[in-house]
């Protein structure tokens, strides 16, 4: 029971509530994922099950995409449909051909400051913790990327409500891009929703409702394999004999792959199972592994 989910999150539970249920439904603690959804906002949520769970720093900063809807003319405390409106309502008919133009200053590395209501830490306490009583505090600004943003809505007629489509890095809060692309046309927008349609290399297309994953009688089938997860990274294979040494946590010399100072690599059995994860040194011209999955030898 070691492998990746890839979960449709539903509108509604946070994704502590889905890591929960998954837990029941496999009947282990060992669950965790990596990118918070906020309960509104639905689709790829990655799931880790077992010792993959090991393995989410390799994945958490992986790039997303989304697709969003935003209305137009009032801003919330939220930043989202679920927040109380602030201000008054302004301009709400806004045209595809006005948004288009102002995303251009969107594209690259943009700066953005996170949400009151987003699960960033300060002083090791989660801003929504602070911004429900009340509190605001000061945010420091933090760098981006916005790989790829457009506009999804049909017609060249103003209305109200826009759909985009954002290939961004993680980290980006979708809620404040929308706000700033409001301010930017002079007006006033929240979003009212939010699906993340990939993240990293999984795909919506390959995900499974939680509802039809509890009534699966065989819901192991829809684990992915934990190689998965590191699919990006070089690969070294292990003879049986380096195998059994890598599980001690012993290095392995390199002799004929070149590989990059301090580069992760998988360090696979001839099976083309996972059995580390290790470090190059150029120096000792050697793979020392820094995360074994499996059991000494």
């Amino acid at each position: 029971m070691d492998g990746v989910l890839i979960i449709d999150k539903p509108a509604g539970p946070t994704s502590h509530d889905v890591v929960n249920r998954v837990r029941r439904i496999f009947q282990t603690r060992k669950v965790g994922h990596t990118g918070t959804l906020d309960p509104f906002a639905t689709g790829v949520m990655v799931v880790l099950v077992g010792k993959a769970t090991r393995l989410a720093k390799f994945v958490d900063k992986a790039d997303k995409e989304y697709e969003a809807e935003l209305r137009f003319g009032i801003s919330t405390d939220t930043g989202d449909l679920t927040g109380k409106p602030l201000g008054e309502m302004r301009r709400n008919s806004v045209s595809f051909a006005e948004i288009s133009e102002v995303l251009d200053q969107f594209r690259g590395e943009i700066m953005q400051t996170p949400p009151m209501f987003s699960a960033k830490k300060v002083d090791g306490k989660k801003l929504y913790e602070l911004a429900r009583l009340g509190k605001e505090i000061e945010r420091k600004p933090v760098t981006v990327t916005i790989r790829e943003i457009k506009v999804m809505t049909k017609g060249t007629e103003p209305c109200e409500v826009h759909r985009i489509r954002v290939s961004c890095s993680a980290g980006t809060y979708i809620r404040t891009l929308a706000e700033d692309i409001a301010k930017a046309l002079g007006t006033a927008a929240h979003l009212t929703a939010l699906r993340r349609t990939a993240s990293g290399r999984f795909s919506i297309k390959e995900s499974v409702q939680l509802d039809a994953l509890a009534e699966d009688t065989d819901p192991i089938r829809h684990l992915l394999p934990i190689e998965t997860l590191v699919a990006e990274l070089p690969r070294f294979t292990l003879s049986k004999e380096r195998e059994r040494m890598t599980l001690n946590g012993l290095s392995s010399r390199v002799y004929d792959q070149k590989f990059a100072a301090g580069d992760n690599i998988a360090m696979m059995s001839e099976e083309n199972n996972l059995v580390a994860i290790g470090t190059f040194s150029p120096d000792e011209k050697a793979i020392r592994p820094t995360l074994v999955l499996g059991e000494k030898l």
